[in-house]
């Protein structure tokens, strides 16, 4: 069974950072493309990141695009994302998500397996 478990969240002023991990059991984690995405009150799940199986190549939405940084560790099947320079519409529950396919990578979060997420609140 496909286990995420998201941590890291929190609450934290305008600038701040977060690093949020995302712990991954249940399937060979270095096979697959990892999912950041975000869901604030009354708004749609949005892609936040992406990365490849391998870790060689990262994809931005363009609102986190130099903020926020994508990141993973094979070895401890984790997933990562560092978020800097915080703002107030940063503000969601943050998802890793895990591509349904191995070695492919999208621009989006696919609807497949997800945590249940870690609550990130931004204030100024």
């Amino acid at each position: 069974e496909v286990q995420l478990v998201e941590s890291g969240g929190g609450l934290v002023e305008t600038g701040g950072s977060l690093r949020l991990s995302c712990v991954a059991s249940g399937f060979t984690f270095s096979d697959f493309a990892m999912y950041w995405g975000r869901q604030a009150p009354g708004i749609g799940l949005e892609w936040v990141s992406s990365i490849t199986a391998d870790g060689s190549r990262t994809y931005y939405a363009d609102d986190v695009k130099g903020r926020f940084t994508i990141s993973r560790d094979n070895a401890k099947k984790t997933l990562y994302l560092q978020l800097n320079s915080l703002k107030t519409e940063d503000t969601a529950l943050y998802y890793c998500a895990k591509d349904p396919l191995p070695h492919t990578v999208r621009a989006t979060v696919p609807n497949s397996d997800r945590g249940q997420g870690t609550q990130v609140t931004v204030f100024s």
